[in-house]
């Protein structure tokens, strides 16, 4: 769907979930460096995709994630409940980003 300026509902969604990111980051005193920021809006942009088709996620083995700090995971966590329709399986892949931007500090 497209509005009158021209973006999609995609897009929309996109933009309204990276601002809750970014909200969450500067809370947490959290700076993600170019490459990283790049990488995090490519995989919310994903996600948001796949919120709106319904498309899923390929397998994801969840002991690949046992290291991610509980921190790193809550924020995922609240990050997938913006989306309100995708598996938990997004917040493992997703506290990934947020576990590689803490060693930016």
């Amino acid at each position: 769907m497209v509005n009158e300026a021209g973006c999609t509902e995609e897009t929309l969604l996109t933009e309204r979930v990276l601002a809750f990111i970014n909200t969450l980051l500067m809370n947490r005193n959290i700076t993600p460096n170019a490459v990283q920021e790049q990488m995090l809006t490519s995989h919310v942009r994903a996600m948001a995709h796949r919120s709106l088709t319904g498309e899923p996620l390929p397998e994801v083995e969840e002991s690949l994630f046992e290291e991610i700090s509980d921190d790193s995971l809550v924020m995922a966590k609240e990050v997938v409940g913006q989306f309100g329709n995708l598996p938990v399986e997004e917040a493992w892949l997703l506290s990934v980003h947020f576990e590689v931007a803490k060693d930016n500090l």
